[in-house]
């Protein structure tokens, strides 16, 4: 194991640089360097919205509109906002007039280089014999490489300008003429980068043969982190976030009462990723995990907290819940046939198919003798299409859909009798009819599946009830 480190620092900090230097850079050194570390940077905040589409509500950015109606060139427009923004952005950071042209010059190239592709698709897509679906994977990997592109570049001249010896480390792979393997593209960027000397600012996003979009959508950027932590035998891995992990959001529950987490493990990192509050992708996780490395999330505005710090074997010292988490605007998909019984596996089969299919994530699920409800986090326009899929399958099934929101109380150990009757109370005590409980046997989450109108009233009903009051920044255990 070496002595570096390696962190990722997600858009909505990158957007404030100043906060990123001095917070991150020159705050929170290793030991009394600002080198030995790897900084893997996502696009600006918003940046990634406009390129693809937006990650809450489905809105289509350029690569949306592309896709769905590409041949009336609103993509071309679309495109040409992003452009501005970026300027706009490379204007807020470069006062030096030469340092700004040099700005929009490198994030412009990769702009016409992008639009000319679009326009060359566009042009022979027109044709019968060539289908735009072939080919959209590669374009949704083109867009997302330039998000990275402009904030890492950007990133690594105001570091130069400000006495870092920091490097761009490209990993898009633009106009590249091979592509290879997420850990060959890695390796062959870092084999002549002196980590006592320079400071590496990485593009989140890698051109690879894997296909990082494809295979982890939107947690591409924490896959190339997790990789490069791992092979370069990273001590610690860092991700530096906007908030602290809390035992629940500070803005439902009160700050004074939303406790900063000191330590947890993966598991409950897991469980976050399925609730949506990431930590970090689970996919990433696991390199990280099997390979012993450390991960501590920080708040990049507050350098002097030391974070939460997730390794693979902390339990907590006594049975208790750790965090109420939970997701707002998830649709109950459910399908009911009397004819299901007995069949309950092939119905579930094709419904799950059908959920991929559409790329909806199942958050999750309940099945009785002839029903089968998948709660999905995804939008209502996906909701209706996998709804017409699975009609045209099970034409006598009745189908129904309803948003609803999940709250879930989670910790590392949770094994304490009566926990269930105790948290169902605290909802009831609020008038907060439960349409569903999911509790497994491993005892680190139990989900309550609530009105979507009764998701704040329920967090802070149960962060009341099972975690307040706290002692010295910890969660009051349940077993006493």
């Amino acid at each position: 194991m070496n002595e570096h480190r390696v962190e990722k620092i997600g858009g909505t900090s990158m957007s404030n640089y100043a906060a990123v230097r001095n917070s991150i850079v020159l705050g929170q050194k290793n030991g009394d360097t600002a080198y030995q570390r790897v900084f893997v940077v996502s696009a600006y905040g918003g940046i990634t919205n406009q390129l693809l589409e937006h990650k809450k509500n489905g809105k289509p950015g350029v690569y949306g509109l592309f896709a769905n109606s590409f041949k009336e060139r609103g993509w071309a427009k679309a495109l040409e906002g992003v452009r501005g923004e970026m300027y706009s952005i490379n204007a807020n950071l470069f006062t030096d007039k030469e340092a700004l042209q040099e700005a929009n010059d490198f994030i412009g190239e990769r702009l016409d280089n992008a639009r000319k592709c679009l326009d060359d698709l566009h042009s022979l897509c027109g044709h019968g014999h060539f289908s735009v679906e072939d080919h959209l994977e590669t374009v949704r990997e083109m867009l997302s490489s330039v998000g990275e592109a402009h904030s890492a570049w950007n990133m690594s001249r105001l570091l130069q300008r400000d006495g870092i010896n920091a490097t761009f480390v490209d990993l898009t792979g633009w106009q590249a003429f091979t592509q290879v393997t997420l850990d060959e593209c890695i390796k062959q960027a870092f084999a002549d980068v002196d980590l006592a000397t320079e400071l590496p600012i990485v593009t989140g996003y890698a051109h690879c043969t894997e296909g990082l979009i494809n295979n982890f959508d939107r947690g591409y950027s924490e896959m190339t982190f997790s990789r490069i932590a791992v092979l370069t035998g990273a001590r610690e891995a860092v991700i530096h976030k906007e908030f602290h992990l809390s035992s629940a959001d500070p803005r439902l529950v009160g700050e004074a009462n939303a406790v900063p987490i000191g330590r947890t493990n993966y598991d409950v990192a897991d469980q976050l990723a399925n609730l949506g509050m990431e930590a970090i992708h689970p996919k990433a996780a696991k390199g990280l995990r099997q390979n012993g490395i450390p991960l501590r999330v920080r708040n990049t505005f507050e350098p002097e907290h030391t974070g939460t710090l997730i390794t693979g074997d902390y339990v907590s010292d006594t049975a208790c819940v750790e965090i109420i988490a939970g997701c707002r605007g998830v649709y109950a998909l459910e399908v009911f046939d009397q004819d299901m019984a007995g069949s309950v596996g092939r119905y579930d089969t094709e419904i799950l198919r059908n959920i991929a299919r559409f790329k909806a994530h199942v958050v999750a699920k309940d099945i009785n003798a002839n029903t089968v409800t998948h709660y999905l986090d995804t939008n209502l326009k996906t909701v209706k299409r996998i709804r017409e899929a699975l009609h045209e399958l099970f034409p006598e099934a009745e189908i129904r859909n309803r948003k609803v929101a999940i709250v879930s109380a989670i910790g590392s150990d949770m094994h304490v009798p009566g926990i269930l009757a105790r948290t169902v109370g605290a909802l009831s005590k609020h008038d907060i009819s439960v349409l569903a409980i999911h509790q497994s046997m491993r005892q680190v989450d139990m989900q309550f599946i609530v009105n979507d109108d009764d998701y704040e009233l329920a967090i802070r009903s149960l962060h009341e009830s099972l975690v307040e009051p706290h002692d010295h920044g910890r969660a009051i255990c349940l077993a006493s």
